[in-house]
């Protein structure tokens, strides 16, 4: 069996000595707490008896007890949904961090994507740029090809007028031939003729 403690305390002006089982600093605060009600309803209540002052006093702290008793409980309550409000709060903790931790396994999966994408990026610029150097290449031949070709028109359309000019001369030339033909015939008739009259002439002579 626990000792009890023995306090002598002064209670409004008399010495009363508690036993319990408390500590005995807290035997006195109860009796300080006590002695002070007591005193604050004296100064309120002039000219009470003692025991008057106990009863008012008793009633005092018993409303101090039930009115701290109310606030415990509706602490409790208070407690209670904090309790609840901190298991919701835990679950969306825990949510938050597998999101976080699915957060982070997508982005690692985004970077390494990207990546990816730069690389293929990078080897298509490189690509873009060796088929550009081809077409400016290709260009180039081309810009070629057309001076070439109309210096080829230009010179086909020379020699086009060239011949031109060449097939008038002849045609002129082959008209001449022709007029000369005539001529050399109408000349072998007019020399047949001659023949004939200088052969008449001789018969006639002879």
């Amino acid at each position: 069996m626990e000792d009890k403690n023995k306090v002598t305390v002064k209670i409004y002006g008399q010495e009363y000595t508690i036993a319990g089982n408390t500590p005995r600093e807290h035997i006195m605060r109860v009796a300080d707490y006590v002695n002070t009600k007591m005193h604050e309803i004296a100064k309120a209540l002039s000219g009470g008896s003692v025991s008057s002052l106990a009863v008012l006093s008793a009633v005092n702290v018993a409303d101090d007890y039930f009115t701290a008793l109310e606030k415990l409980n509706s602490l409790k309550l208070q407690n209670e949904q904090l309790e609840k409000d901190s298991k919701h709060y835990v679950q969306l903790w825990d949510e938050a961090k597998k999101s976080f931790l699915q957060y982070k396994e997508d982005a690692q999966a985004g970077i390494e994507q990207k990546e990816e994408l730069q690389r293929l990026f990078n080897e298509r610029t490189v690509e873009l740029d060796r088929m550009s150097t081809q077409y400016r290449q290709l260009e180039e031949k081309y810009t070629a090809l057309l001076s070439k070709n109309e210096e080829l028109s230009n010179k086909l359309k020379s020699q086009q007028e060239d011949k031109a000019s060449e097939y008038s001369t002849l045609m002129e030339l082959e008209a001449k031939c022709k007029d000369m033909e005539n001529s050399f015939f109408d000349l072998q008739m007019e020399n047949i003729r001659l023949k004939g009259d200088l052969d008449r002439y001789k018969k006639i002579v002879d």
